[in-house]
């Protein structure tokens, strides 16, 4: 299929800066004819596609298109022209109101995420790093001394996968230059590729056009300050603030584009150099561990990037040992194939059926989300998710590695780390959800890690990084002789075995309404019960540091909290068997009906 390439082959052809400004120059072949769209299944086009594209669901459309699994290429790229000329025609001000989330600002591409609101969140951008008064209040955040030093050092730029992330990634890159900012422009690129190459270039700030794992639905816009992590929310709400602002006022970029001002870099090649100079912090070689594995024929590595960036690395990333790797959905792709494009049990699947067929005693497979940020492991026998994953990682670090440090992991996270650590003599700190919340204890620990499958480690960025995550990977197993299921055995018989589990739920609440529904979990205090699998279990505390955490008197535990980034409640437990686990997810669910969620 080629219509991702809607915006890229034509962009390609074109000078960088001559139609920055004009979004639907690039995004748009031709002019859409009533015969184009013609081409649109007339039962979808009546249901989903009206003379208004802002009462239109274009993305309806091609779901619907995916779900009847035929060959839908032609009516999916009539859709995706509409889709393109929402993207760089859309004006009117997005329904939802532009907000900073745990991990940036997401909304519908064309509805919401457009060149238009692209424009204007970078130029509320632009506006905070050109005000002495804005730096000197918030110096610590951005750490840049003034406004002269914030243009000379410049920002980075980059997008995922995502259909028109080029064209909005030089519309954001256009508008910069014109407000006399240096321009790294990055181009397709990773979220922890990104951040380690901010680093490396000593930029003020960085932009990154991704929504992470979200659907293909939409779009999204992250922002990190120049130590390469997820900015504060005092700096991002100020962001959505003065952006609010700016699109209410329907302000727009005038000053002409300054093309000597935008320069191209190799992220990735960025991203290399910064790993191989914090090898003595982290003691991970890559080019060591990259040497060690092309030389072994007895191991493979199946990695999936269900056609996100990853796609465009990962060879490159391998470098002598490519002959190792088996590159699954590595094809350009907005659609995704239809799935959910992120780390999970039904994606993993044709990476374990493929490593079931290999012959190599040694295996790894791994899932990467779009924008790299998350991953998952299996050897083909077991799914090795972040909560087992990440405490691996601490354990191989400390006993294997030598290095001494905590373990930091957000608080829906699985406890099996805290046994681990417990009889290493180390600390465990538990934060809300969101990489941003690890800063405190980045020079301090050996990992820190989401059960939403992200893990960064000592010595490299504070922002989650499945590349980081494979090369841990890749040393445990070669270094241990053992399959990673093995690895995690022997843990689970020296430490005691966990089983979390988690769950989610759809809901019309949301904001103040949704967090006084919650709130009324307040009364499950100490001494409290539950009805587990019919039986009365005793609360013996309740953890509100994200949303609302339950720990029973026998050490299970059940959390909920509401997502920050999408119309959902999460709910997490943690059992003492697979069985109690499951009783713990029903348990969670009848919280929530209970509530009315």
């Amino acid at each position: 299929m080629h219509y991702d390439a809607v915006d890229r082959n034509y962009c390609d052809t074109i000078n960088l800066i001559a139609n920055l400004r004009s979004g639907v120059n690039i995004l748009c072949l031709k002019t859409i004819s009533a015969g184009e769209k013609m081409t649109i299944a007339d039962n979808l086009k009546e249901k989903y596609i009206t003379t208004s594209p802002r009462q239109s669901n274009y993305f309806a459309v091609v779901h619907a298109l995916l779900a009847e699994g035929a060959d839908p290429e032609k009516d999916i790229d009539a859709v995706y022209k509409l889709i393109a000329r929402e993207i760089g025609e859309e004006t009117i001000p997005p329904e939802t109101p532009v907000k900073f989330g745990t991990s940036g600002w997401r909304g519908i591409l064309g509805k919401e995420i457009n060149c238009r609101t692209v424009e204007q969140v970078t130029l509320a951008i632009c506006g905070i790093y050109s005000s002495p008064e804005d730096i000197a209040a918030l110096s610590p955040l951005l750490m840049v001394k003034d406004p002269e030093q914030a243009r000379q050092r410049g920002c980075l730029i980059g997008h995922d996968n995502r259909f028109g992330g080029e064209t909005m990634a030089r519309r954001a890159a256009g508008v910069l230059s014109s407000e006399g900012f240096t321009v790294h422009y990055a181009g397709e690129s990773s979220t922890g590729v990104l951040s380690a190459a901010l680093i490396e270039l000593n930029a003020a700030f960085s932009i990154n056009l991704t929504p992470s794992h979200n659907p293909l639905d939409y779009g999204g816009f992250k922002f990190n300050a120049a130590d390469g992590g997820p900015a504060q929310p005092e700096l991002t709400e100020m962001i959505g603030e003065r952006s609010r602002e700016i699109i209410a006022r329907g302000v727009v970029c005038e000053k002409p584009y300054r093309e000597e001002l935008i320069h191209k870099v190799d992220s990735l090649d960025l991203w290399r150099r910064f790993v191989r100079r914090n090898k003595n912090k982290h003691r991970l070689d890559l080019d060591e561990i990259m040497a060690r594995l092309a030389a072994r024929e007895d191991m493979i590595v199946v990695a999936d990037s269900v056609h996100g960036v990853s796609r465009i690395h990962l060879k490159r990333l391998f470098g002598p040992a490519v002959a190792r790797l088996i590159h699954l959905r590595d094809n350009a792709d907005v659609t995704f194939g239809g799935v959910a494009p992120e780390p999970s049990s039904a994606n993993m699947r044709q990476v374990s059926e493929t490593l079931r067929q290999r012959p190599e005693p040694l295996k790894l497979g791994l899932i990467i989300d779009p924008d790299a940020d998350r991953v998952r492991f299996t050897d083909g026998g077991r799914e090795i998710d972040m909560n087992f994953f990440g405490a691996m990682a601490f354990h191989f670090l400390h006993q294997h590695k030598g290095l001494m440090g905590m373990a930091a992991k957000n608080v829906g996270t699985s406890n099996f780390v805290n046994r681990i650590a417990a009889a290493l003599g180390e600390e465990v700190a538990e934060t809300k959800v969101g990489f941003k919340e690890f800063k405190p204890y980045l020079n301090r620990a050996l990992v820190v890690y989401e059960e939403s499958d992200g893990i960064s480690i000592i010595g490299h960025t504070p922002e989650k990084d499945s590349y980081i995550g494979l090369l841990l990977a890749l040393d445990m197993t070669m270094s241990l002789g053992k399959n990673l299921s093995a690895c995690l055995a022997d843990l689970e018989n020296q430490y005691g075995a966990a089983f979390p589990g988690r769950g989610s739920v759809e809901t019309g609440a949301a904001g103040d309404k949704l967090k006084k529904t919650l709130a009324q979990l307040e009364d499950k205090t100490p001494g409290a019960t539950i009805i587990v699998s019919g039986e009365a279990r005793k609360i013996r505390e309740l953890i509100t540091i994200d949303g609302y955490k339950i720990v029973f008197s026998d050490e299970s535990w059940l959390m909920i909290r509401p997502s920050g980034t999408e119309p959902k409640v999460r709910f997490y437990v943690e059992g003492n068997s697979a069985a109690d686990r499951d009783a713990l997810m029903a348990a969670a669910s009848e919280t929530l009906k209970e509530l009315g969620l």
